[in-house]
């Protein structure tokens, strides 16, 4: 019944007159006002909540006493540096015990062939298959105190978490591979590390070292191929003094030689991960088990509240397992007993592997979410569909910023559904590293997505991460705050100006994720980890009002390109200066690039005489800078000097612009030694570098 202190206030008939009101009002409008009620009433009732912040995101980290001006997590309340987070899971073996205890031998590792759904081996078959392959590694003599280390040599498949889990059982220590690194680095890495074991993927892997060994003295018996070897492998194996096996076979023998697993202790070293580097042979960072477990755990300390992860969680694994990256991402996974499905090898099938697998955590870097925003945007070939997209991310955003995240709003019914399909439409979380990414990418792409979306950022000596943004954190334009195993402090660069004192400096880090150091080489090790346990990355930050971290420059002009790759811009500048007609140059890229740049100057005292020999072309100096034809022949040269001086693919520029004004002392672009002033030169040519950029097709 309706009151009639309700009736008065909405200035209705008294109850009494109230059946005369009703004939008198339209039915339209009774109609409407009906929809709006229910309306009203479906809102209210299903209206989405927002999630609480973890903590003040005004101030996401607190200075440490002790007058280094260093700072650390809010959410370590005062304790130590985090360690681990289950007291039964303090090693990567314990982690993965827990994870066959709390998944009840639910599936663990997922593989699929083309067009197939994926196939899965549970936990307990995972943990058998470990403990005969680890058998087996015993079997031929390696031991926790003997011959430790086992090459690992393969994409991402259910063999290599297998075989490094294997290593993780007996105290023995995986040593990952790549083929980026070339057949020089791979020869330097197994004589580096003495490895006699390494468990290949395909034969083409098992050829290449088999070439690295050739015609030298080796410390390689055993090649483990996941697949069945041909004849001609076993005979070109036997021929350089390796036994050619394949996994069945070493499984087998140590099912027949089964041992008592060897659990490493915290402090045992559990893997050596060699960084590609920029100039020389790769160092070989030595990381602990409580290295690992540390890392691992911070992660699931950040994360716990907002989007805890359990056993039904499902993971995609397509990032490189021989970085420390994706590794981490697995071990979060492992000890949850959650899934791991793996992509089927080739980077153009991953959509069918996302629509098949249907992942709820995704980790990425800011290539893929590059492309993804490229081809979001491509497709939008209109204004008003441009207008709409941008429309539809500003309301997601705003909705982001008071805490709410989903995927079940009108835009995302309208608009984002098809971006939320293309990742099988079940992602909660992503997590974007390796690589800093561009704020107004990272925005879009976390209101298309509608999931906890994170950034973070470190190195292989720091495990993997120090910094990663908070729950509920949606700014862009930094890498959030330490985490929760580490501590972070500026130190001063007063060569580059920059001062801790005014927040800004090298950053480097504490705590137990910082490595032990790099492989016999303990002069790189002392450059690396001060006397005081602080790491020192290399990398210029600075701190944020709230507490948070902003990458601003590097300490060495070393940067990486957006796929992760090492670049020393000066080593690639003198291969290419000895071109005939280039007097200067300026390589450029940034981590929000996938390849690199020139700005050349031509020689104007030889420019002349060579375009009229090699082109038969006269002119004057500016009017050749300005012809295509001379480019076109100076960027040829400049391809073969770098295929000749061994330049590596990703060191080769893709694009130049000629420029026909010497840097010098008098125009701001030469140091008083002659030296580049590489900041100055990126902003005087910023025009002509976003040009050639724009005009690469990638």
């Amino acid at each position: 019944m309706l009151s009639q202190d309700f009736l008065q206030r909405l200035k209705l008939p008294a109850l009494e007159d109230f059946s005369q009101y009703i004939r008198t009002v339209s039915t339209p409008v009774l109609v409407s006002m009906g929809v709006v009620a229910a309306a009203t009433t479906l809102y209210l009732a299903t209206r989405p909540k927002p999630l609480p912040p973890v903590c003040d995101l005004c101030m996401q980290s607190v200075e440490v006493p002790g007058g280094e001006l260093a700072r650390r997590s809010v959410l370590l309340n005062g304790e130590a540096h985090m360690s681990h987070f289950y007291d039964d899971a303090r090693t990567m073996y314990e982690c993965f015990l827990r994870g066959v205890r709390v998944s009840n031998n639910g599936p663990c590792l997922g593989s699929r062939k083309p067009k197939q759904p994926y196939e899965w081996l549970s936990y307990r078959e995972v943990l058998e298959r470990t403990e005969n392959l680890g058998s087996a590694f015993l079997h031929k003599g390696h031991s926790k105190t003997s011959d430790p280390h086992i090459g690992i040599f393969s994409q991402n498949r259910p063999e290599w978490t297998i075989s490094e889990l294997a290593c993780y059982t007996y105290s023995l220590v995986s040593v990952p591979l790549y083929d980026t690194l070339g057949a020089e680095a791979i020869s330097f890495i197994i004589d580096q590390a003495c490895i006699s074991t390494i468990v290949c993927d395909v034969e083409d892997k098992a050829r290449l070292v088999l070439d690295c060994v050739r015609d030298r003295k080796h410390s390689v018996k055993t090649l483990v191929l996941m697949q069945s070897p041909s004849e001609d492998l076993v005979q070109r194996g036997r021929r350089v003094g390796v036994l050619i096996l394949s996994l069945q076979e070493m499984e087998a023998m140590g099912k027949a030689n089964h041992q008592q697993p060897v659990p490493p202790r915290p402090e045992d070293m559990a893997l050596i991960c060699f960084t590609s580097g920029t100039t020389g042979n790769p160092k070989g960072a030595m990381l602990t088990h409580r290295n690992v477990v540390s890392n691992c755990s911070a992660f699931m300390k950040m994360t716990e509240v907002c989007c805890p992860l359990s056993c039904s969680d499902v993971h995609m694994s397509f990032l490189p397992l021989a970085h420390m990256f994706e590794r981490v991402v697995q071990g979060v996974m492992i000890v949850q007993g959650a899934r791991i499905g793996f992509f089927q090898g080739d980077i153009r099938l991953l959509s069918e592997d996302l629509t098949m697998l249907k992942p709820t955590v995704f980790p990425v870097v800011p290539r893929l979410l590059n492309r993804m925003y490229d081809k979001i945007f491509g497709q939008a070939n209109s204004s008003l569909k441009r207008w709409l997209l941008g429309f539809a991310s500003r309301r997601k955003e705003a909705e982001m910023r008071r805490g709410i995240v989903r995927t079940d709003s009108i835009w995302d019914r309208l608009i984002f559904w098809k971006v939320q399909a293309s990742l099988g439409g079940r992602v909660r979380l992503m997590l974007t590293g390796a690589a800093p990414i561009s704020p107004t990418v990272l925005t879009f792409l976390r209101a298309a997505v509608g999931c906890q979306f994170y950034e973070g950022y470190g190195q292989t000596e720091c495990t993997a991460g120090c910094t990663m943004t908070m729950p509920g954190e949606w700014t862009a334009g930094h890498v959030g705050a330490p985490l929760p195993c580490n501590s972070l402090k500026l130190v001063d660069v007063p060569e580059m100006n920059y001062l801790a004192v005014n927040g800004e400096g090298e950053v480097c880090v504490k705590g137990p994720n910082v490595f032990l150091g790099y492989l016999k080489d303990p002069e790189k090790t002392a450059e690396a980890i001060d006397a005081d346990g602080w790491l020192h990355t290399g990398d210029v930050g600075k701190w944020l009002p709230n507490g948070t971290l902003r990458i601003v420059d590097r300490k060495k002009h070393i940067f990486k390109l957006a796929q992760g790759e090492y670049i020393a811009p000066e080593k690639i500048e003198n291969v290419y200066i000895r071109a005939d007609a280039v007097a200067q140059i300026f390589v450029h890229g940034d981590s929000m690039q996938a390849c690199l740049v020139a700005v050349v100057v031509p020689d104007p005292d030889f420019l002349s005489s060579w375009a009229k020999r090699t082109l038969g072309l006269e002119g004057g100096y500016r009017e050749l800078c300005g012809r295509a034809e001379v480019k076109a022949a100076i960027f040829e040269d400049m391809m073969r000097l770098g295929k000749e001086g061994g330049l590596k693919s990703f060191e080769q520029v893709k694009s130049i612009c000629l420029h026909a004004e010497l840097f010098s002392i008098e125009n701001g672009l030469l140091t008083p030694t002659l030296k580049a002033k590489r900041n100055q030169l990126r902003l005087h040519f910023r025009a002509q570098i976003d040009e050639l950029y724009a005009g690469i097709d990638m």
